[in-house]
């Protein structure tokens, strides 16, 4: 109940800035390639997920806004040899990206925040909850391109990559995850399809 919560309460407040400031609102949709990586980590690779959400445009110039976003993302990764064992997250991000918009070309760059919501470990029909050996949150970076039509239509490619290490030190659920002793770090390319309310 407390994650439904956080995310209308987010939800709510991209809403009210958007309508404060005579911005726009937007829906997003896309898949998602996720994996997990580090200096010297082995192993992992990439497998799909999706995410979708919303987005507000604050208009700062007809060349420069801030676009806030919250998404539902589906991250983790597989067994590079044996595609039955994967690490299957989700988490509610949130970016706040500068979009420089040109003639329908947009790009988008800025800092992200996500919140784990849930973490599960698949092998052959096994899956085991693993929310408690993971960092409930996540620090990283966004950046990415997209072209969007001037009645709204739009779609992107953008990159999320993690700065901060997503496993937890010491482990008290007797789940334990070693990725070599390395800082493993989320790492996701999205491409998405979306559409903003109220035009240019």
């Amino acid at each position: 109940m407390k994650k439904i919560f956080l995310v209308l309460l987010a939800s709510a407040g991209i809403t009210s800035a958007a309508h404060a400031q005579g911005a726009r609102l937007g829906v997003k949709a896309g898949a998602n390639l996720s994996n997990i990586v580090g200096k010297d980590i082995e192993g992992p690779t990439n497998k799909f997920g999706a995410h979708a959400g919303f987005v507000a445009e604050l208009g700062i110039t007809d060349n420069f806004a801030i676009q806030p976003e919250v998404l539902f993302s589906m991250k983790g990764a597989q067994d590079e040899d044996d595609s039955d064992f994967r690490i299957n997250q989700s988490y509610i991000d949130v970016p706040v990206l500068l979009k420089i918009k040109a003639d329908g070309l947009f790009f988008e760059v800025g800092p992200q925040v996500g919140l784990l919501v849930g973490s599960k470990i698949k092998a052959d029909k096994l899956s085991i909850d693993s929310k408690d050996a993971f960092k409930t949150l996540d620090f990283g970076y966004v950046a990415g391109l997209g072209y969007e039509l001037s009645n709204g239509p739009m779609i992107g490619l953008r990159y999320n990559g993690g700065l901060s290490d997503i496993v937890k030190k010491e482990d008290s659920t007797g789940v334990s995850i070693d990725f070599d002793g390395s800082k493993a770090r989320n790492s996701v390319f999205q491409l998405y399809v979306g559409f903003m309310f109220g035009g240019k």
